[in-house]
């Protein structure tokens, strides 16, 4: 409430008092400070109204504050009534909710159509600012919360089956969030194990099939034990004397909470659809403005990001193709490096593979030349001299006399001398019998070896 209109124009809304005069006295004796005039105000109204309720009051602490609350529609049968009333919210339930309902739906018009209104920030949700040095212990944490949703949840499926309101695993104010997100009411039913019309309630009316999807389609529901903390504390804040007891309730500005419908004791299917339809209807245009603020926000944000997305991608549009330019350059250059250095590299490995080859040549040439000299001077014929006759795979033909003392090792000498085949890659075979002269034989006699005093052998290549 920025200016001095708005705040008398909300005062009014909440007290329901219609002398404009009487209004700004009130809030000026106040500084207007909002808060202040309409607590005491109520407070007032409440000390008059209920004392015993007053001096419980007094004596409330950190874990629970009283929130004077504007008219109530309160169902129990016959035609809904408007009255004053104080309740205590507990702080336990509030502590932990995640910064709820930051401004999505305005309270006035619901003030003006007779709402129930919790203040939550009479009641320590605020507690944080500076000069407040109280500090409140939360009884119930988030995990004990949701704990206990889980727990009612699965006791109420045990008990009376799956055709059911879908109620939330959740804390109280956990849903009162969900309900805000999807702008939607929240159908709130505290559920007293122990009272007689609890069991029927429950499997005629809250488990009737056309209720059931009704209140899955158009709310978020959360059901609450009695016996459970948060079931007993809501119980209390909502000051539930009859069961069965259920209500509807939704989020507003300003850390608050609007209570539109209580429905106590006993109803069918038809009758809970035909109030809960009647509070839809009413809560319709609050709803849809809800909605459509929250699209328009979101078309503008929406807006925003799209232009900026095109800001930035004509930026980085730009920054690309000079980056690509770049890279392109770069690449070039690499490029023609590489280029010029795999030249070098091939150049110098055919360098190196030519002297490579020259040195293994001349290696072998000198192997040859020595292998030739060790075989010495070819002997003249002779009885002890044996006649070798070598055939190539080519079809060459080449023969030499050896000394029958000579080895096998001499014959192999002998053709590598030659330099017609790669020394090592075939071995001297004879036919009939067939006799391979492998590396096991190369040191026996030609004589030894059967091959005086002549021989045939021919070349075979290794595979």
């Amino acid at each position: 409430m920025g200016d001095v209109a708005d705040k008398l124009a909300y005062f009014q809304a909440i007290t329901g008092l219609d002398d404009p005069d009487l209004c700004t006295e009130i809030l000026s004796a106040h500084g207007w400070d909002l808060e202040k005039a309409i607590s005491s105000f109520t407070s007032i109204s409440n000390s008059s109204d209920e004392p015993t309720a007053a001096s419980s009051s007094s004596n409330s602490n950190a874990q629970e504050a009283a929130v004077v609350l504007p008219a109530t529609a309160a169902w129990t049968g016959g035609a809904p009534g408007l009255a004053w009333k104080v309740v205590t919210l507990p702080f336990s339930i509030i502590s932990r909710s995640l910064g709820l309902v930051s401004g999505a739906i305005g309270l006035g018009m619901w003030a003006a159509s007779g709402v129930l209104s919790y203040s939550l920030g009479m009641i320590g949700l605020n507690s944080g600012r500076v000069g407040d040095s109280s500090t409140t212990t939360p009884l119930v944490s988030v995990s004990a919360a949701v704990s206990e949703a889980m727990d009612f949840v699965a006791r109420f499926e045990r008990d009376f089956g799956r055709t059911r309101p879908n109620f939330v695993a959740e804390g109280f104010m956990d849903a009162l969030q969900r309900s805000r997100h999807a702008f939607k009411l929240l159908f709130v039913y505290l559920h007293s194990p122990d009272h007689p019309d609890t069991p029927v309630f429950c499997d005629r009316t809250l488990c009737n099939e056309a209720l059931a999807a009704f209140i899955n389609e158009n709310f978020v529901a959360w059901g609450g034990s009695i016996r459970a903390s948060e079931g007993f504390k809501m119980s209390n804040s909502l000051k539930a004397s009859r069961f069965p007891f259920c209500a509807v309730v939704m989020a507003a500005t300003n850390q608050r909470i609007a209570l539109l419908q209580q429905i106590e004791g006993p109803q069918s299917p038809e009758e809970m659809i035909n109030i809960l339809q009647r509070v839809l209807e009413e809560s319709a245009p609050v709803l849809v403005s809800a909605r459509l603020d929250a699209e328009e926000r979101r078309n503008t944000v929406r807006l925003r990001e799209e232009q900026d997305a095109a800001y930035r991608a004509a930026l980085e549009a730009d920054q690309a193709r000079e980056r690509q330019r770049r890279e392109e350059q770069e690449r070039l250059e690499r490029e023609a490096a590489e280029a010029e250095r795999k030249r070098k590299e091939e150049e110098e490995a055919r360098e190196r593979a030519a002297l490579e080859a020259a040195e293994k040549e001349a290696a072998l040439a000198k192997l040859r030349q020595e292998k030739a000299l060790s075989l010495g001077a070819e002997p003249e014929k002779g009885t002890d001299v044996t006649q070798v006759l070598v055939r190539f795979p080519a079809g060459d033909r080449k023969e030499r006399r050896f000394h029958s003392t000579a080895t096998i090792q001499s014959l192999y000498d002998y053709v590598d001398s030659l330099g017609c085949l790669e020394m090592g890659s075939y071995c001297l075979v004879s036919n009939f019998p067939r006799t391979v002269y492998g590396p096991e034989k190369l040191s026996l006699s030609l004589k030894e070896a059967g091959l005086h005093p002549q021989a045939s052998l021919f070349v075979e290549l290794n595979s």
